[in-house]
């Protein structure tokens, strides 16, 4: 992935000028919530850029947050957004299907509008290996991707579109799928973009 381009993007354009941007990740939270952590459990949110889920994480009391994206200044805006909150996170600029992530640490790995930017069949592949060598087993996955109804591209990159049992595919037969759900986002100019949810547990 390039970090050029996503630097530029946050260097450019406002938090809250960006197409993907929402004020809250309801439907994140909700897929969250129903997984029923503890307070301790371990929350990564990967290609997070400077979105408000680790704000409202802490809010609802999860104390193991872990928030990576290949931006330094999308991770700087939510630092200080957060400001003496933002100690209670780890910060990682990174790849996230390269980056150096501790093994067996998380019980819940979150993705909303990375994994679609992946075109190529290697990247998915070292993704779902990221994935399931960082994912305690029975760990929960969510990955919001365009459905086949959204977009073709986003930021001026083309994008891979799926349905329910494509996205589950791609993951393969160490992950047993849940549920998914569906939603239609409005871009900060007023489009509207259709997203498919999909959740899978990594088998113990």
């Amino acid at each position: 992935m390039d970090q050029t381009h996503w630097e530029s993007v946050y260097q450019r354009k406002p938090t809250t000028g960006v197409s993907w941007y929402r004020p809250h990740l309801d439907q994140s939270l909700r897929f969250i919530e129903d997984a029923r952590l503890p307070a301790q459990g371990a929350i990564i949110d990967v290609g997070a850029g400077a979105s408000t889920l680790v704000d409202d994480l802490l809010g609802r009391g999860y104390r193991d947050l872990t928030v990576l994206d290949l931006s330094p200044r999308a991770l700087e805006v939510t630092r200080a957004r957060l400001g003496d909150r933002g100690r209670q996170v780890k910060w990682v600029v990174g790849d996230v299907t390269s980056v150096g992530l501790p093994h067996q640490a998380y019980d819940f790995w979150h993705d909303r509008a990375v994994f679609h930017f992946l075109t190529d069949g290697e990247q998915r592949r070292r993704y779902v290996e990221q994935v399931r060598r960082c994912l305690r087993p029975g760990g929960r996955v969510l990955i919001a991707t365009f459905s086949h109804e959204g977009p073709t591209s986003c930021s001026g990159l083309a994008v891979a579109r799926y349905d329910e049992h494509e996205l589950h595919a791609v993951f393969g037969p160490d992950f047993e799928p849940l549920s998914c759900a569906t939603e239609q986002h409005l871009t900060p100019s007023g489009k509207a973009q259709a997203f498919l949810y999909c959740e899978c547990r990594l088998r113990g």
